[in-house]
């Protein structure tokens, strides 16, 4: 199935991003999702519905996300009338639309939504793009770009429990660290995303690790 209308809807949506939910990074989505699949499902192929199914779905997940898009409800129309024309059926157009407003962390706070196979591997690339030398360098463009400062010790990491406090309290990008990067790992649903979010973990902790002893000049 040929999705080039997705990607440049796609393209067109993020243009003007600049926090690390770009264009690259669904593209990126869209490839570890994919490929993640593929080694899962030794039976599956490249060209497979599925397989167009979880990459629509990368690329399309973060043109709708409250960080980044003003008006999420008439993207969601405009990605529902997009769907049938690239050759999705209702089914398909359901299963991408339910993952992509059902997926993000944030959503998950507060109630875990059980999604379709397809949508746990984009969700668990998605997750690994928050993970490893890509995690650190989206979670510090994230931060600077919201004036979020580097580290304070005087404030301390939070349990997450609701929507509105991840999005309201005050953060630091080292506690970002601590209140979400590193509780992934245990959250990813594939065996493949699993292997994968131990390595990146195990690379962000060691990076923290340094970081806390050059602040402390150890």
């Amino acid at each position: 199935m040929d999705i080039n209308a997705v990607i440049e809807f796609t393209k067109n949506q993020l243009k003007d991003e600049k926090t690390g939910h770009d264009f690259y990074h669904g593209e990126r989505v869209a490839k570890l999702a994919s490929q993640m699949y593929l080694a899962d499902h030794e039976h599956a192929h490249e060209d497979s519905r599925e397989v167009a199914i979880i990459k629509t779905a990368a690329y399309l997940h973060d043109t709708i996300d409250e960080k980044v898009c003003a008006d999420s409800e008439k993207v969601v129309k405009e990605i529902d009338e997009l769907l049938p024309q690239v050759g999705f059926n209702d089914l398909d157009v359901w299963d991408i639309l339910y993952t992509i407003q059902h997926m993000s962390f944030s959503a998950n706070i507060e109630h875990h939504y059980h999604l379709p196979l397809s949508g746990q591997y984009v969700q668990d690339a998605d997750r690994l793009e928050s993970l490893g030398a890509i995690g650190i360098a989206r979670a510090f463009t994230y931060g600077g770009k919201h004036g979020n400062k580097i580290h304070d010790p005087e404030i301390k990491p939070e349990k997450l429990v609701s929507h509105d406090q991840y999005r309201n309290h005050e953060e630091t990008t080292i506690n970002h660290f601590y209140e979400k990067l590193f509780s992934l790992a245990d959250l990813m649903n594939t065996p493949a995303a699993k292997k994968e979010a131990e390595r990146r973990t195990a690379y962000m902790r060691n990076f923290v690790r340094e970081f806390m002893q050059e602040w402390n000049v150890d």
